[in-house]
């Protein structure tokens, strides 16, 4: 049983238009899979529903955590159980700093997985493990004073969502298209970041309509993703295959007249 599992998940938008339709994927720590897909195949609402978005209800099938069902989970929750998502836009927060937000968080987590008793991290250790980060990440120390993604650039904040990664230290990572926006410096840095996170600990889903963020992150299994389903699974070879060939023979027409 893998920790984070889909089964036969259905979504629809608040309208009742079914986004995904019946989607099985098993994600384990030590493990990379990547989602490929066009725009507008689904991808960008399969990560919001993981993370429990009130603005997409599941109206089939089930989301597993360590084999317990999420569904009626608020985000917090499935935060604090181990699940984390970087946001394709990520949205400024001005007046909370980025050393404050990355405190708070870590501290709301230590008290979730202590059952509910305050633990703080002691400033020093904290101020530590983050400069440590930082320089790993290569995000300025400059940046840990200023207002979260406040009028930081595409590749910092991107930056900055891998850092909180790295100090949630979250069981499964969901990136939603973090490479968007990234020239080909910030986005080696990212993909390394990530890689480098990738443990026992931790796996990894990576949700992209492009090849070239998996240059730097090696994934273990590649689905590609149309029309709210997986259509295709394998290697990555599959997204080599993406890349050379693109998207149409996945497609249902495509497929339709095969069959």
């Amino acid at each position: 049983m893998a920790l984070l599992e889909l089964k036969n998940l259905h979504v629809a938008l608040e309208d009742g238009t079914e986004i995904v339709k019946g989607v099985d994927l098993g994600v384990d720590t030590n493990e990379v899979h990547a989602i490929m897909g066009p725009n507008g195949s689904g991808k960008s609402t399969l990560a919001y529903t993981l993370m429990g978005h009130p603005g997409y209800k599941v109206t089939g099938g089930d989301i597993l955590f360590d084999g317990q069902s999420i569904l009626e989970a608020g985000a917090d929750e499935r935060a604090q159980k181990g699940l984390f998502l970087a946001f394709q836009y990520p949205q400024a927060i001005p007046g909370v700093t980025v050393t404050n937000f990355l405190r708070q968080a870590m501290n709301a987590v230590r008290r979730a997985r202590n059952g509910g008793v305050d633990d703080p991290m002691p400033i020093p250790e904290f101020r530590k493990e983050l400069f440590a980060q930082m320089e790993h990440l290569k995000v300025s120390r400059e940046l840990a004073s200023r207002y979260l993604n406040d009028g930081f650039s595409g590749g910092e904040k991107k930056r900055v969502e891998i850092l909180q990664m790295a100090l949630l230290k979250p069981r499964i990572a969901v990136l939603d298209e973090t490479d968007s926006g990234l020239d080909i410096d910030a986005l080696k840095i990212v993909a390394n970041g990530v890689q480098s996170l990738v443990s026992p600990d931790m796996g990894a889903l990576v949700i992209t309509h492009y090849q070239r963020i998996l240059n730097y992150i090696d994934p273990d299994h590649v689905h590609v993703f149309v029309d709210g389903r997986i259509v295709a699974s394998g290697g990555s070879e599959l997204a080599h295959q993406l890349e050379a060939d693109g998207y149409e023979a996945f497609t249902p027409a495509t497929v339709g007249s095969e069959s």
